[in-house]
């Protein structure tokens, strides 16, 4: 049995990778700060209720749980705010304790979570061997400097690693500040959304895909960073109209041309190393996406506090 320690485990996207895991054959420890309510037994499925933050304890839960593997997606992640807080700092502190303990405890293979915004945007289409890693804000320069700390103690450890740069995901559980969830919210209440930088071009991905392609990262050999990037340029106005279709709602969708300051004009991912190193493709496109999003708002709507 391939053990794995997952933190972020109710997050947006850990919550998606579960029981991708669990098909892949692994024991599944969830690391979380408040155990689901609503989650049902599964064999091969361990919570535990932990403050990653609270180092001191870190030590003595990867010392119980003993992994071979670990996938960790948890931090500091509350939208606008992340990019300048300090909580970015001590997420690199405690990414680097369970990075320790974890090969102190026998761990082999370890894959984390980092972001397109380690990339210079001046660049515009972003390639893992050739564009430059320049980031501008304290979250990009947070998440790379624990990659570099991760790459050099791995390789001095002798455990393998990767590093997955995720670029713009989406869907259900995404809160309502955030493109995709902000255009669907608005216009079920029948209220006007202003789509910003709608002449920008993003690379989109759904969330569901953007959990797989970490799961067969993590279940590989492949190391290094892998951009998370479904490596298709989108207009940003493109995404908002798509949904007003869906929605009969068009009219109501205000579309912004001018770009809003330090926002690149274009943003988008090289998927060479995820599609042609890893052999991942994604199941969904952007239009079966949107649609699954909007069905989880639509069922949502009366409830839902996002």
């Amino acid at each position: 049995m391939k053990k794995v320690f997952l933190t972020g485990a109710t997050g947006f996207i850990g919550l998606h990778a579960i029981d991708m895991l669990l098909s892949r054959g692994f024991e599944v420890h969830a690391i979380t700060r408040s155990v689901p309510s609503d989650q049902s037994e599964k064999n091969g499925l361990y919570w535990h209720k932990e403050d990653l933050l609270n180092i001191g304890k870190i030590d003595k839960l990867m010392s119980k749980i003993q992994p071979g593997y670990m996938l960790h997606f948890a931090w500091h992640a509350v939208p606008k705010e992340y990019w300048t807080s300090a909580e970015n700092i001590r997420w690199v502190q405690a990414s680097l304790e369970l990075l320790r303990t974890f090969i102190q405890y026998g761990g082999k293979r370890v894959v984390m979570a980092g972001s397109c915004a380690e990339y210079d945007w001046n660049y515009g289409y972003c390639s893992e061997k050739n564009t430059p890693l320049e980031p501008s804000t304290l979250y990009g320069i947070s998440k790379h400097s624990l990659h570099l700390m991760l790459d050099m103690y791995a390789k001095q450890s002798g455990i393998s690693s990767a590093w997955g740069r995720i670029f713009f995901l989406f869907g259900p559980n995404e809160h309502s500040s955030r493109l995709v969830s902000y255009i669907i919210s608005s216009l079920l209440k029948n209220e006007q959304a202003i789509c910003k930088n709608g002449n920008s071009v993003r690379d989109f991905l759904y969330v569901e895909d953007v959990a797989s392609a970490f799961v067969s990262l993590l279940d590989s050999s492949v190391e290094g960073p892998v951009n998370i990037s479904s490596g298709k340029p989108v207009l940003i106005k493109e995404v908002a109209l798509k949904i007003g279709e869906r929605l009969q709602g068009s009219h109501l969708i205000k579309v912004a041309t001018q770009p809003s300051k330090n926002e690149p004009a274009l943003l988008v991912g090289d998927d060479g190393r995820l599609t042609n190193d890893l052999k991942w493709a994604p199941s969904f496109d952007l239009t079966t996406g949107i649609d699954k999003t909007i069905a989880w708002w639509t069922g949502n709507s009366k409830t839902n506090k996002l």
